[in-house]
């Protein structure tokens, strides 16, 4: 019944987005999945990682007759697309197998194992239409939001320093090296989130059951509810707003050679083709959450977790697509959703709905101090830049302490070993 609300409410929402796009001439999630199916898709890995996350619930011999039917439809499409000089690339043959699997579920399963083969198929067709449902957000949020709040946003993060500005000017020095790599890392992070969540996912198949809880439900609830913050709070990124990237809609061009200057805020025009998409930095909440659920992984999935959250903060500040209090944000955002979905997976209880509480209090009041309190920040940088740092690392605290808790009592007690058997001697 969990599943099957979830499904409804998820196509019931896919349906208002692609209503939505259709509204501004664009087309919707819905749209831009079904023309994958026999035209070039976007992201050929994206629709391989959602065809790994299905396949954890075969079999290894159904594993690796589904990886060979995709590989093989794919190389059918690249000799037709080469043939007829069309665009190239790939995926479209793992989109396939995923829908067969969702038409055997149907005709050839029943009980606990079509149940089981329809959520694998659900949790692939949800990664792929979860980034295809965050490319509608960003649309709508550049047609519906034509004036920006950078200056508000810049002012605040005074505070802090201008991480970005810093940041940017690090990058420039070392290109072309740090530019490919954290191009990379930036890039590819759902890929990464989907080898951790196929970590997490590897005994489905024996166990004839999915977890409670695990990476790819965060990653989806935080792409569904972060882009609906974009809607309120409207930023583009120094890149966009202080850099070349703005064109004549830059404030100035000023990123990252000179600290913007410290003026009365206000909205400011923008075109309608940039994403504002800033606030908060889900690139960091995605990160945030890879790094918390590779904690319990292998030694190298702890240093490959730590070394993309630290990659992904480089890219977004490096690259001008964020300030830093946006990165604060994302990570309060990040804590409150993981602690919310785990809250859902485990039942509710006092400690969960605390820390859950006291997440969204701590975020709601950072978007209301960085619009209403961005010149007070910038005037006195030592105490809200601290104010800032002791908010983000309350929520942490509070997430580790809350944590610990609930895998305590998790944990069974250690029972006591039972005697020998035979007589025992008596103790003199």
């Amino acid at each position: 019944m969990l599943w099957a609300t979830a499904g409804v409410a998820a196509l019931g929402f896919l349906v208002a987005l692609e209503l939505s796009a259709r509204h501004y001439g664009l087309p919707g999630p819905i749209t831009n999945q079904a023309r994958e199916v026999i035209f070039a898709p976007h992201s050929g890995p994206l629709l391989y990682a959602g065809l790994a996350l299905t396949m954890v619930v075969l079999t290894w011999r159904q594993r690796l007759i589904a990886a060979g039917a995709a590989i093989g439809i794919d190389v059918l499409f690249w000799l037709v697309r080469w043939a007829v000089d069309a665009e190239m690339n790939f995926g479209n043959g793992a989109l396939w197998v995923v829908l067969g699997c969702a038409v055997i579920a149907v005709t050839r399963r029943t009980g606990r194992e079509r149940a089981l083969l329809l959520k694998g198929v659900g949790l692939g067709l949800l990664l792929v239409a979860g980034h295809k449902t965050g490319d509608t957000w960003l649309l709508i949020t550049s047609k519906t939001r034509p004036a920006v709040l950078d200056q508000y946003v810049a002012a605040a993060d005074h505070a802090l320093g201008d991480p970005s500005w810093l940041v940017g000017r690090i990058v420039n020095a070392t290109e072309p090296i740090s530019g490919h790599v954290l191009g990379l890392i930036y890039g590819q992070l759902p890929l990464a989130a989907a080898l951790v969540g196929l970590y997490q996912l590897r005994h489905v198949a024996v166990e004839r059951r999915f977890p409670g809880h695990h990476l790819v439900r965060t990653f989806l609830a935080i792409g569904l509810l972060g882009p609906a913050i974009y809607m309120i709070f409207p930023v583009v990124g120094p890149v966009y707003a202080y850099g070349a990237d703005g064109g004549p809609w830059a404030a100035a061009n000023l990123w990252p050679d000179t600290l913007p200057p410290i003026n009365t805020p206000h909205p400011m025009p923008f075109d309608e083709i940039t994403p504002r998409n800033c606030m908060p930095s889900l690139h960091t909440a995605w990160a945030v959450t890879l790094f918390i659920h590779s904690r319990k992984g292998s030694r190298t999935m702890r240093y490959a977790g730590t070394f993309w959250l630290v990659g992904t903060l480089g890219a977004t500040l490096g690259f001008g697509y964020h300030y830093g209090v946006d990165l604060v944000a994302g990570v309060v955002f990040a804590l409150t959703i993981e602690a919310a979905m785990r809250s859902l997976a485990r039942g509710w209880d006092r400690p969960g709905i605390q820390l859950v509480a006291y997440g969204t209090t701590v975020f709601t009041v950072l978007l209301v101090s960085y619009r209403y309190l961005p010149r007070e920040m910038a005037a006195h940088p030592w105490v809200f830049g601290l104010l800032l740092i002791l908010a983000m690392t309350s929520v942490v605290h509070g997430y580790v302490r809350t944590t610990r808790l609930w895998d305590a009592k998790a944990t069974p007690a250690r029972q006591p070993e039972p005697h020998p058997a035979g007589p025992q001697p008596e103790l003199v």
